[in-house]
């Protein structure tokens, strides 16, 4: 005969809950087993990813299922870029390019963006690029409530991780998620947010693909980087101030 007591112990040590058989009819019970071993707080998925360091951040991002993009990606993007900087740089989801070589803006749109950045002084190696999806949508069509829903741990995980001392929003869907709106590109432009609890500085300026589809908005797009380079010069300059 089984040992039912033994199997019991194993059951709750792996904390699956069961339900007791009656041994007359072998009719389920009304009375659940109690065991405060299995009475232990439930980690939520969000959770367990706030605690993650970086590597096991990019070892979950890698693995994740929690969305079906895993089944059409071809790499995902986690992202790249100086773990520790001022300035973290955040699109939407990668594109055909970024999913061919698992790293965010390196098309046409990304080199248009580092040109950029660069031309008011910042390299590539100095901020953090990232997006908000880390598996590219089929077709590079618009991100689903659910896909956003799924990578957004990821990335609030990377932001606490890095702790910029300002976040610039690329495109509008990356804009409207960060700032939980859904104004008008030209109205969020020039102005400055904050982000989260931290309250973390936050601008926005166009994404890079409109940029190369209506080359008159790089005006904008470039007062926008003085914007940026202002910025982090008053976060460089006001301790000492």
């Amino acid at each position: 005969m089984v040992d039912k007591e033994k199997h019991l112990h194993y059951f709750k040590k792996m904390e699956i809950p069961l339900w007791i058989l009656q041994d007359s009819g072998n009719k389920l019970s009304k009375e659940k087993i109690k065991d405060d071993d299995m009475s232990k707080k439930v980690i939520t998925r969000e959770q367990k990813i706030s605690t993650l360091d970086w590597p096991k951040l990019k070892l979950a991002v890698n693995n994740c299922r929690a969305c079906d993009l895993y089944k059409t990606r071809t790499n995902p993007v986690f992202g790249v870029g100086n773990p520790n900087a001022d300035l973290l740089v955040i699109g939407e989801a990668p594109g055909a390019n970024e999913d061919k070589q698992g790293e965010p803006f390196v098309g046409r749109g990304g080199q248009l963006l580092t040109n950029m950045l660069s031309a008011i002084g910042f390299k590539r190696g100095d901020y953090y690029i990232a997006n908000i999806l880390k598996s590219r949508p089929p077709n590079n069509r618009d991100p689903s409530l659910a896909e956003v829903t799924a990578c957004t741990p990821y990335l609030l995980r990377q932001i606490s991780l890095i702790k910029p001392k300002l976040i610039l929003a690329v495109g509008r869907i990356a804009a409207h998620f960060l700032l939980g709106t859904d104004a008008s590109m030209a109205s969020l432009r020039g102005n400055l947010f904050h982000f989260g609890a931290n309250k973390i500085p936050l601008l926005v300026t166009y994404h890079p693909a409109y940029l190369l589809r209506s080359p008159r908005e790089k005006r904008k797009a470039w007062q926008d980087m003085l914007c940026v380079k202002k910025q982090l010069d008053l976060e460089v300059i006001e301790p000492n101030g």
